[in-house]
Protein backbone atom coordinates (compact mmCIF):
# COMPACT_ATOMS: atom_id res chain seq x y z
CA UNK A 1 0.00 0.00 0.00
CA UNK A 2 2.84 2.38 0.81
CA UNK A 3 4.43 1.73 -2.54
CA UNK A 4 1.18 2.71 -4.32
CA UNK A 5 0.92 5.92 -2.28
CA UNK A 6 4.52 6.92 -3.03
CA UNK A 7 4.14 6.45 -6.77
CA UNK A 8 1.11 8.74 -6.86
CA UNK A 9 2.92 11.54 -5.04
CA UNK A 10 5.95 11.30 -7.31
CA UNK A 11 3.63 11.43 -10.34
CA UNK A 12 2.04 14.60 -8.97
CA UNK A 13 5.43 16.22 -8.51
CA UNK A 14 6.40 15.37 -12.08
CA UNK A 15 3.10 16.74 -13.44
CA UNK A 16 3.51 20.06 -11.67
CA UNK A 17 3.48 22.90 -14.25
CA UNK A 18 1.80 20.84 -16.95
CA UNK A 19 -1.14 23.23 -17.26
CA UNK A 20 1.20 26.18 -17.75
CA UNK A 21 3.02 24.38 -20.56
CA UNK A 22 -0.25 23.43 -22.26
CA UNK A 23 -1.46 27.03 -21.97
CA UNK A 24 1.74 28.32 -23.56
CA UNK A 25 1.24 25.92 -26.43
CA UNK A 26 -2.34 27.06 -26.96
CA UNK A 27 -1.62 30.80 -26.58
CA UNK A 28 -0.52 31.36 -30.23
CA UNK A 29 -3.80 29.84 -31.44
CA UNK A 30 -5.77 32.18 -29.18
CA UNK A 31 -3.80 35.19 -30.43
CA UNK A 32 -4.34 34.18 -34.05
CA UNK A 33 -8.10 33.85 -33.53
CA UNK A 34 -8.20 37.24 -31.77
CA UNK A 35 -6.27 38.94 -34.60
CA UNK A 36 -8.57 37.35 -37.19
CA UNK A 37 -11.62 38.66 -35.32
CA UNK A 38 -10.17 42.16 -35.12
CA UNK A 39 -9.26 42.08 -38.83
CA UNK A 40 -12.76 40.96 -39.76
CA UNK A 41 -14.22 43.81 -37.72
CA UNK A 42 -11.93 46.34 -39.42
CA UNK A 43 -12.94 45.06 -42.86
CA UNK A 44 -16.64 45.33 -42.00
CA UNK A 45 -16.15 48.83 -40.58
CA UNK A 46 -14.28 49.94 -43.72
CA UNK A 47 -17.12 48.62 -45.90
CA UNK A 48 -19.73 50.41 -43.79
CA UNK A 49 -17.79 53.68 -43.94
CA UNK A 50 -17.37 53.35 -47.73
CA UNK A 51 -21.15 53.03 -48.11
CA UNK A 52 -21.73 56.07 -45.91
CA UNK A 53 -19.23 58.11 -47.90
CA UNK A 54 -20.75 57.05 -51.23
CA UNK A 55 -24.25 58.09 -50.15
CA UNK A 56 -23.00 61.47 -48.88
CA UNK A 57 -21.04 62.11 -52.10
CA UNK A 58 -24.03 61.21 -54.28
CA UNK A 59 -26.30 63.41 -52.17
CA UNK A 60 -23.91 66.36 -52.54
CA UNK A 61 -23.62 65.80 -56.30
CA UNK A 62 -27.40 66.04 -56.77
CA UNK A 63 -27.57 69.58 -55.37
CA UNK A 64 -27.12 72.40 -57.88
CA UNK A 65 -25.84 74.87 -55.32
CA UNK A 66 -23.83 72.64 -53.04
CA UNK A 67 -21.58 74.43 -50.59
CA UNK A 68 -19.33 71.39 -50.52
CA UNK A 69 -18.23 69.19 -53.41
CA UNK A 70 -19.05 65.50 -53.67
CA UNK A 71 -15.52 64.34 -52.82
CA UNK A 72 -15.29 66.55 -49.74
CA UNK A 73 -18.80 65.52 -48.64
CA UNK A 74 -17.95 61.84 -49.00
CA UNK A 75 -14.72 62.13 -47.04
CA UNK A 76 -16.29 64.27 -44.31
CA UNK A 77 -19.02 61.64 -43.77
CA UNK A 78 -16.41 58.99 -42.97
CA UNK A 79 -14.19 58.59 -39.92
CA UNK A 80 -10.95 60.54 -40.20
CA UNK A 81 -8.58 57.59 -40.25
CA UNK A 82 -10.70 55.79 -42.85
CA UNK A 83 -11.14 58.93 -44.97
CA UNK A 84 -7.36 59.24 -45.25
CA UNK A 85 -7.20 55.90 -47.03
CA UNK A 86 -10.21 56.46 -49.32
CA UNK A 87 -10.87 57.62 -52.86
CA UNK A 88 -14.18 59.24 -53.85
CA UNK A 89 -15.26 59.53 -57.49
CA UNK A 90 -18.43 60.71 -59.20
CA UNK A 91 -17.99 59.75 -62.85
CA UNK A 92 -20.29 61.16 -65.48
CA UNK A 93 -23.27 58.96 -66.17
CA UNK A 94 -26.89 59.26 -67.16
CA UNK A 95 -28.40 62.74 -67.08
CA UNK A 96 -31.15 61.76 -64.66
CA UNK A 97 -28.98 60.14 -61.95
CA UNK A 98 -25.67 60.49 -60.12
CA UNK A 99 -23.39 57.61 -59.20
CA UNK A 100 -20.76 58.06 -56.50
CA UNK A 101 -18.16 55.39 -55.83
CA UNK A 102 -15.92 55.21 -52.77
CA UNK A 103 -12.92 52.91 -52.56
CA UNK A 104 -11.36 52.34 -49.12
CA UNK A 105 -8.16 50.44 -48.41
CA UNK A 106 -8.86 47.95 -45.62
CA UNK A 107 -6.61 48.63 -42.62
CA UNK A 108 -4.40 45.73 -41.61
CA UNK A 109 -3.71 44.48 -38.10
CA UNK A 110 -0.78 42.38 -39.31
CA UNK A 111 2.04 44.51 -40.78
CA UNK A 112 3.09 43.86 -44.39
CA UNK A 113 -0.13 41.99 -45.14
CA UNK A 114 -2.47 43.65 -47.64
CA UNK A 115 -6.18 42.87 -47.40
CA UNK A 116 -7.12 44.83 -50.50
CA UNK A 117 -9.81 47.43 -51.03
CA UNK A 118 -13.53 47.63 -50.49
CA UNK A 119 -15.68 49.54 -52.98
CA UNK A 120 -19.21 50.84 -52.48
CA UNK A 121 -21.40 52.84 -54.85
CA UNK A 122 -24.55 54.87 -54.41
CA UNK A 123 -26.95 56.01 -57.12
CA UNK A 124 -29.35 58.90 -56.52
CA UNK A 125 -31.75 60.52 -58.97
CA UNK A 126 -31.15 64.09 -60.06
CA UNK A 127 -33.85 66.49 -58.90
CA UNK A 128 -36.27 67.63 -61.55
CA UNK A 129 -35.50 71.08 -62.87
CA UNK A 130 -38.11 73.83 -62.64
CA UNK A 131 -38.67 73.84 -66.40
CA UNK A 132 -39.59 70.13 -66.31
CA UNK A 133 -42.04 70.71 -63.46
CA UNK A 134 -43.92 73.41 -65.42
CA UNK A 135 -44.62 71.10 -68.36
Amino acid sequence: MRRLFRSRTTDRVRDRGQVAVEYLGFLPVLLLVALAGIQLGLAAYAAQQAGTGARAAARAATHDTAEIGPEAAGKSAMSGWIAERSDVSTPGGAADEVTATVTVTIPSVVPFWDFGDVRRSAVLPMPESESEEDE
